[in-house]
């Protein structure tokens, strides 16, 4: 439970995150189970665990981070039974150029790439990344600018 609050309090924190940033985990969610529904489906999950359980969280400056962390476990529960989605077939540049992108991330250790989707998708901040990921801020850090910089090496690989 939240330190030196109510039960309440911790559900507050909760719902304060639904509201900002649901939209942000849909796409984290989608990002790791390649499908909208799971992606939605996951998120629910996840807030329902987070409800469920709110008493683990440890105060409300961590409940972005806590929240994501729960989400990006139940997206990837969801990612391991969805059946993989039927997308429309893109022009052969944007396959190309998706695809060296897509490869490119799938090719980061798992840190690295998890960072990234935390910081775009999910648009948390270093502290929130620090949290869902278990780090400190300073590898969070780190750890994006290592991402960054492995990224720019393989595509510009790739353009040669």
């Amino acid at each position: 439970m939240v330190r030196g609050s109510r039960p309440d309090d911790a559900l507050a924190a909760i719902e304060a995150v639904y509201r900002d940033r649901f939209a942000g985990f849909v796409r984290l969610a989608q990002a790791i189970t390649g499908d909208e529904q799971a992606a939605l489906d996951a998120v629910h999950d996840g807030f329902v665990r987070a409800v469920r359980y709110r008493k683990g969280l440890r105060d409300h400056e961590s409940a972005p981070g806590w929240i994501c962390r729960i989400v990006m476990n139940e997206a990837r529960r969801h990612a391991r039974r969805a059946l993989p989605p039927e997308l429309p077939e893109p022009a052969e540049e944007e396959r190309l150029e998706a695809g060296a992108v897509r490869a490119a991330v799938a090719a980061l250790p798992e840190r690295q790439r998890l960072a990234l989707f935390l910081r775009y998708y999910a648009d948390l901040d270093y502290a929130g990344i620090a949290e869902a990921l278990d780090i400190s801020r300073g590898t969070v850090s780190a750890t994006l600018h290592a991402a960054h910089t492995n990224l720019q090496t393989q595509l510009s690989e790739v353009q040669r």
